[in-house]
């Protein structure tokens, strides 16, 4: 995002309007607490800001302040769509391509109010006006400071915002550990906690609410883990069944994968989760390195996102899924053995 652009939208935001601020389909923390950072921001300066997220997310994210304010998309279509049809500007955060936000893209792509990307992912579609786009970044929540930043705001962050931004940046890097966080993501960590970033009530609130039963589901998880050394390959499947065995919530398995990718000598690690309601296998995975999921998840499993951590999905069914998956893996040899 250039000079010009900034300017442009400060001219855009320097009298009250109409915003819509949209996530992906199933947001996480990153794209929950970058809409919730922006519109604490917005609010401020008398904009008329909405949050719409195309449908419910998981328990430990509704925490952050006002986040019972956010509209989901599958239950309020209506005026949702009413909203997004007034709307003069539309923020898409945390994602760069209208295809993540489900049912809600046709009324998106009808809208005529100017659009604005804020977003880390690879290979952008070309939708939005103004495009703030860093794969380098570690979450689209550090973008929303740095955009902040750049508008010339940063005395505008309050503990609303800052508590938001944290949240996101946190649960994008792996609590920072992730290789996407640098010096620069410390330093904004550093001030969002001058700012009123509890870091430790932060933390407790996304990772310390587990259930009997979500310890339970993480327990079948890992039996059900089978690595491939000659691959340096791991991964977990989870049907239906077994999900409803344990009372599955939405965001029960968050984090599953990374049990595989903590396996001594593992370097590529993926979980397949039955969902009888969609009709497909969901895919999660992780690499470490330089071996990229995103691009062998946008070549096999219609998916995508970073070089170390994507999302796909297979309309197969569990078995024929993972016999694909295994049946890829010689493809990458070279890559999982460098």
């Amino acid at each position: 995002m250039n000079a010009n652009d900034i300017n442009s939208i400060k001219t855009l935001l320097s009298s009250p309007k109409a915003i819509v601020i949209i996530p992906h389909k199933n947001p996480d923390g990153d794209a929950i607490g970058s809409t919730l950072g922006l519109f604490h921001y917005l609010k401020q300066f008398n904009h008329k800001a909405t949050i719409i997220a195309p449908n419910d997310y998981p328990d430990f994210l509704k925490w952050m302040p006002e986040e019972d304010s956010i509209l989901k998309y599958e239950s309020h279509k209506e005026n949702c769509d009413a909203l997004i049809d007034g709307a003069e500007l539309i923020f898409t955060l945390d994602f760069n391509a209208l295809s993540r936000i489900g049912n809600m893209e046709d009324s998106v792509v009808k809208s005529n109010a100017i659009k604005i990307m804020i977003d880390h992912h690879q290979q952008p579609d070309d939708y939005a006006t103004y495009m703030y786009s860093d794969v380098s970044m570690s979450s689209t929540c550090e973008m929303v400071f740095n955009f902040i930043e750049m508008l010339g705001d940063v005395d505008k962050i309050n503990s609303a915002i800052a508590t938001c931004l944290y949240t996101g940046i946190m649960t994008d890097t792996g609590s920072f550990r992730f290789p996407s966080t640098t010096s620069n993501t410390h330093a904004i960590i550093g001030e969002l906690i001058e700012k009123g970033a509890n870091n430790s009530e932060i933390h407790n609130n996304i990772y310390d609410t587990n259930s009997y039963a979500r310890l339970q589901l993480l327990g079948r998880a890992l039996s059900n883990l089978k690595v491939i050394p000659e691959y340096r390959t791991a991964y977990i499947t989870l049907t239906q069944e077994e999900l409803n065995k344990f009372d599955f919530k939405k965001g029960d398995t968050e984090g599953f994968v990374n049990y595989g990718l903590s396996l001594k000598g593992i370097i590529f690690a993926a979980i397949f989760i039955e969902s009888h309601q969609d009709d497909i296998i969901k895919i999660s995975l992780r690499s470490k390195g330089a071996f990229s999921v995103n691009e062998l998840s946008r070549s096999h499993f219609n998916g995508g996102g970073h070089t170390n951590a994507a999302g796909g999905r297979s309309e197969l069914n569990m078995t024929e899924t993972i016999d694909k998956f295994i049946s890829i893996l010689p493809k990458y040899k070279q890559d999982l053995n460098p």
